[in-house]
């Protein structure tokens, strides 16, 4: 196979990360190195500024700029939600052609996957040498193949940050708290709030994930046995949470309300905090609740961001530049966890990680299914790093005199 001379296109796609930029600058940073590369075009809002050809020109960008961009969270060069059709993608190829795009690397998740997927079957019946390759970004950590995802470290260590400080608010004016997290189907950033607990009785105390069907019952007899063992109750809830059917709970407050891609609506409002709430006050009769959906600010929080994270999503950007330029191949960039911490990168075709997801296995969540193993917590807490220490106070109580 002939060496390549073109230009590099890179997009972003999906909900952005605290860390999604180191992997645009990474990819970014190492094709300005390869003489074949002519220039490195940046494609403005995803897909949608492909068809546009709205473009950056990030070969004019300096460096110190790209660099300080890297360090910013959320997507650089913007986002999309456009999930592209056979049609939209060979439209897409049009515009690559007349630009001289020899280089593809696209930042996102299994639907940014599929998209690079179509692009490059588009390539391949035309005869157009085209270099594809996914590099991979979500916070819900469901990428199929891949040990993890680059972007779900920093939204898991803020998630575990959260939950400890609300265990901390809620031990001091006891209560029930509910924090709803994000997760369609996946629950491996609900389940990430343990990260932070220190002592037996920390919370969250309760935790639900899509993984596992809750109904109304069981729900409440849970919040009761641990408020009466604790005096108070912390649950975790992923926003997707089923009943036994399969069928969304949130299902119940907003009657399946659709989205654009025909999903059921999960965020938007503080619906399923409102439901689960609703249950504990009416039924319950604790006084005291509280529910919170912890929303965007889950994904691109300022100054929370894991180390590790950042480190290997820039990682994956300089090698989907390398598989592609040095190499000539396509795929999906992939990481395999050996030893004890340490990562090794590789390819992996296109079609492993289109389309599906992957879910939590069931070593990791407990028999209850309200909580998570300490195989999970092993399997995520290199991923998040430390997390801040925090204290009680340690004293005896003074003796009483008027009231013995």
């Amino acid at each position: 196979m002939s060496r390549l001379e073109g230009k590099v296109l890179v997009a972003q796609g999906g909900g952005p990360t605290a860390v999604i930029n180191q992997s645009l600058i990474g990819a970014v940073l190492e094709s300005r190195k390869y003489p074949q590369v002519t220039h490195v075009y940046g494609a403005i809002h995803g897909v949608s500024g492909i068809k546009k050809e709205d473009f950056y020109d990030l070969t004019e960008a300096t460096t110190h700029n790209l660099e300080a961009v890297a360090g910013t969270p959320s997507s650089g060069l913007m986002s999309t939600r456009d999930k592209p059709s056979l049609e939209y993608c060979q439209e897409m190829f049009t515009v690559m052609k007349a630009h001289n795009i020899r280089y593809f690397f696209y930042i996102g998740g299994n639907d940014s996957a599929d998209t690079c997927r179509i692009v490059n079957e588009e390539a391949a019946k035309s005869g157009y040498e085209l270099r594809v390759i996914h590099v991979p970004k979500t916070i819900d950590n469901d990428l199929r193949v891949t040990d993890h995802c680059p972007g779900f470290g920093s939204a898991a260590k803020y998630v575990a940050q959260a939950f400890a400080g609300v265990n901390l608010d809620n031990r001091a004016l006891p209560g029930v708290y509910i924090g709803v997290v994000m997760g369609r189907h996946a629950g491996f950033l609900t389940a990430s709030s343990i990260l932070a607990r220190k002592y037996p009785d920390d919370g969250p105390h309760l935790i639900y994930l899509p993984e596992r069907p809750v109904t109304k019952e069981q729900f409440l007899a849970d919040v009761k046995a641990a408020y009466e063992k604790h005096g108070r109750c912390i649950v975790a809830a992923s926003e997707g949470i089923v009943d036994p059917s399969g069928k969304a709970i949130i299902e119940q407050f907003t009657g399946g309300e659709r989205d654009s891609h025909g999903n059921v609506r999960l965020s938007g409002t503080g619906a399923l905090g409102d439901l689960l709430s609703g249950w504990v006050t009416q039924e319950l009769k604790i006084k005291r609740v509280r529910a919170d959906t912890l929303g965007y600010i889950q994904r691109s929080f300022l100054g929370c961001v894991s180390e590790v994270d950042q480190f290997e999503a820039r990682e994956v950007g300089e090698k989907a530049a390398q598989y592609a330029i040095w190499h000539n191949q396509d795929g999906s960039v992939a990481m395999r966890r050996i030893g004890d911490y340490a990562i090794e990168y590789f390819l992996t075709p296109l079609e492993t990680v289109a389309r599906h997801s992957r879910v939590m296995p069931d070593e990791y969540i407990n028999a209850e299914g309200n909580g998570v193993t300490s195989t999970f917590v092993d399997y995520v807490r290199p991923l998040t790093g430390p997390m801040p220490r925090y204290e009680r106070i340690h004293a005896p109580r003074a003796p009483k005199i008027l009231n013995k």
